[in-house]
């Protein structure tokens, strides 16, 4: 973490907050990029200070996230996670249907229970169909194996980094302390800004490339078939250019 260190003190390293702010805007940038092609995120923190930030910035993103326990085998094997969450899935439907009307009283709070702690678990990636392509993580070194497995599946990781990291491992390191509330609050609201950027990006996209689409089929208002397809390309490629920059 040498690179990122402003200075020591007292044995206590002082980040500089300049290169912090250097690297948040890289994060920012790939972050929504990476949604603005149709790509997701999925934000790790379990730690005391960082889970309840974790669950509200990704939902506030509509992003999915793990903020209990790293489940081992999450990207790495992913198929067999995907049968848990599908029982749980199951266990919700029958729950609400009457699927367990046959059940006796114990073996319905059974499966209550059994549906609390999946919840638990899986709640914050029960909609997650593939893998994420980027993984947003507080505090690298208890997040090891995660980091891990999106090297070995090739998803970029994007982590705020204490001094007392390895930042080799991230794609995208963000110097800061990880275990400050008001430190994993702001880089991790940096982090849903991109991905409601992206989000919306993706959707002006979408409408501008629609438009191109049609206008290839039919002269609107007189003008000419080349010349609408030219504007709707000009304006997708105007967003584009506009998304780039990190204000």
């Amino acid at each position: 973490m040498k690179p990122y260190i402003f200075a020591a003190r007292n044995d206590i390293y002082i980040i500089d907050l300049l290169k912090t702010m250097e690297q948040l805007k890289k994060a920012h940038e790939k972050i929504k990029n990476i949604v603005a092609n149709g790509g997701e995120v999925l934000y790790v923190g379990t730690k005391k200070q960082a889970k309840d930030i974790i669950k509200q910035e990704a939902e506030s993103s509509e992003s999915y996230f793990i903020s209990e326990r790293w489940l081992g085998g999450l990207l790495t094997n992913f198929s067999t996670v995907k049968k848990t969450i599908e029982r749980l899935k199951d266990y919700e439907k029958k729950m609400t249907t009457g699927g367990f009307k046959n059940l006796t009283k114990k073996e319905i709070t059974g499966k209550e229970r059994e549906i609390e702690k999946l919840t638990r678990m899986f709640g914050g990636i029960k909609n997650m169909e593939r893998l994420p392509e980027a993984i947003f993580i507080v505090d690298t070194k208890k997040h090891k194996i995660a980091i891990h497995e999106a090297n070995l599946m090739g998803v970029p990781v994007i982590a705020l980094v204490d001094t007392n990291s390895d930042p080799d491992s991230v794609a995208v390191p963000i110097p800061g302390n990880d275990d400050a509330i008001k430190s994993i609050e702001i880089v991790t609201q940096v982090i849903s800004a991109a991905v409601s950027e992206g989000r919306l990006m993706r959707k002006e996209i979408s409408i501008a490339n629609e438009n191109a689409r049609t206008a290839r089929k039919q002269d609107e208002n007189g003008f000419s078939e080349e010349v609408v397809i030219e504007d709707a390309e000009a304006k997708s490629e105007r967003i584009k250019k506009t998304t780039r920059r990190v204000e």
